[in-house]
């Protein structure tokens, strides 16, 4: 407030709420609207396409604090899912959580032959609360695609459905305990990685019962080398590993963060917390070798034709990607590719892609997230761990793997058994469409450009030729109508008048369509 010639001046200012800037105040509105909400945020944090770094900042701010469900609560449904009390199932079972997240929490407890073991058991009555919360975000990415066209090629409700379907596989702690099996039977011949063993006599929909890892914590760096492990090594482990889970079984855990990884004696490393995983078709693993084998080799055009692939509807400037590309590219021509960071890497080619409004495919935002997270993990291990120097070995083998004779020769059986499918099917499919044409079932759609247009100048060239015709009529009328003695030579001169502006009409409005 100020004070001049006598007047009080008031300035306005704003409110503390109002200095606060947009995703700051997007993520305290997700924090207060509840765990699924904070759940979906963590996976916005994965949309690098659809938002800028200061969104995806406070978006991996977010954690789910949720207070544990009180041992008395927790008790009927353990009791439920094991057909006894927990105190009768276990030697001893410690009601005090480890650990308590937004779906499940996490108890310790000992087999009756004292082996130790982790239950993870669902928060009760969770699942009406997480529907309702997933049929609200239904509803807004509904009302956000039509009320704002132009978010419509991020695909918010693709988003929200791809959110729904990874949430309610959480839900399910049996599904958890199956990804967990089949990552351990993917690295049964690597005695490097472990997986936790499920007992699954003890699991189900609700409860999940695995083996205790007792290690180091991926983030207690510091024990690392006190317990004489190796960090260079564990990075070296950790990103085979997860490479090897991507590139060639096509299955991997999609949040490999310091709190999912253990390290043990000899230099093992164990994976916990999957219910989080991502999984990729032979088709895009396949797209994603070609994506990196072009990074590696600096080529724009190979790029530019993977991202095409990716165009889901609406036109994309091919032009002005190939020289974003080729620009991207010139910026790293004279770094080694030892020390080009995979992470600065990835950001550059989602920054190309949101800008010509290119979202990546559902299933590869877990993948570029895992990346990066991995990146992370190595770095944070080793600061002189490069990225690339792992991922070059997978890339070659999988590309060598496409031109092994048995690969080229299954290839080659699978178009062969198509092709004669084809041909096979070809009399069927003719008879089937010679029938359907004598009894008239066959429908012909003719898509037509412009054919509103044609009908239009049609309706106009009638309407022409109709008044030329009048005016024909009234010109040889009002001609006999005056040469005639004792006719109508009044209406006759005014009948000649009106053919006349008829006639200068119909020349001007042939000028003017010959003008366009």
């Amino acid at each position: 407030m100020l004070e001049r010639a006598g007047q009080i001046l008031h300035i306005p200012t704003k409110t503390e709420e109002e200095l606060v800037e947009a995703p700051v105040r997007l993520r305290r509105a997700l924090e207060e609207l509840g765990p699924t909400f904070v759940k979906l945020g963590q996976v916005l944090a994965t949309r690098a396409d659809v938002f800028g770094m200061d969104w995806i900042i406070e978006f991996e701010k977010l954690q789910s604090h949720v207070p544990p469900v009180p041992y008395e609560k927790l008790k009927p449904e353990l009791t439920k899912a094991f057909g006894a009390p927990p105190e009768e199932v276990f030697s001893e079972f410690n009601p005090d959580p480890i650990g308590s997240g937004s779906i499940a929490q996490v108890h310790l407890a000992r087999l009756q032959d004292g082996t130790p073991v982790v239950v993870k058991v669902r928060r009760p009555n969770i699942r009406p609360k997480i529907d309702a919360d997933l049929r609200i975000l239904g509803y807004l990415a509904q009302l956000i695609e039509l009320e704002f066209p132009e978010t419509r090629r991020y695909r918010p409700q693709q988003i929200v459905e791809q959110f729904a379907k990874s949430l309610r596989r959480e839900l399910d702690l049996a599904a958890e305990a199956r990804n967990m099996e089949r990552f351990s039977k993917n690295f049964t011949h690597d005695n490097t990685i472990n997986v936790p063993a499920v007992y699954w006599s003890l699991t189900s929909e609700t409860v999940n019962v695995q083996e205790l890892i007792q290690g180091i914590p991926g983030n207690k760096i510091a024990e690392i080398e006190i317990n004489g492990l190796s960090r260079q090594v564990l990075a070296s482990r950790g990103a085979d590993a997860v490479l090897k889970m991507i590139l060639i079984d096509g299955y991997f855990h999609a949040d490999p963060h310091p709190g999912n990884v253990f390290y043990l004696p000899d230099n093992q490393i164990a994976f916990i917390d999957f219910g989080m995983v991502g999984w990729l078709s032979k088709t895009r693993r396949d797209q994603v070798v070609n994506l990196l084998a072009s990074l590696a080799g600096r080529d724009a055009y190979a790029i530019a034709d993977v991202l095409q692939e990716w165009v889901d509807g609406g036109g994309v400037d091919d032009d002005q990607l190939a020289a974003d590309i080729n620009e991207f590219i010139f910026n790293y021509e004279h770094i080694a590719l030892k020390d080009i960071r995979i992470t600065a890497l990835l950001n550059d080619i989602i920054t190309i892609m949101r800008e010509h409004g290119i979202a990546l495919p559902a299933d590869m935002t877990l993948l570029f997230k895992a990346l990066i997270t991995l990146e992370g993990l190595g770095r944070q291990l080793d600061p002189d761990f490069r990225m690339v120097e792992h991922l070059t070995p997978y890339v070659k083998q999988v590309i060598l793997e496409r031109y092994r004779p048995e690969a080229l020769w299954q290839k080659g059986k699978h178009g062969l058994r198509e092709t004669i499918n084809l041909l096979s099917g070809l009399p069927k499919d003719v008879a089937r469409l010679l029938k359907d044409v004598r009894r008239g079932n066959v429908k012909i759609d003719l898509d037509l450009k412009r054919l509103d247009s044609f009908g239009h100048q049609l309706d106009k060239s009638a309407n022409r030729l109709t008044l030329g015709i009048v005016t024909a009529a009234l010109i040889i009328g009002s001609s006999i109508a005056m040469t005639v003695p004792g006719g109508p030579k009044t209406l006759g001169f005014l009948a000649f008048i009106m053919a006349v502006l008829n006639s200068m009409w119909i020349i001007f409005s042939i000028w003017r369509s010959g003008k366009h």
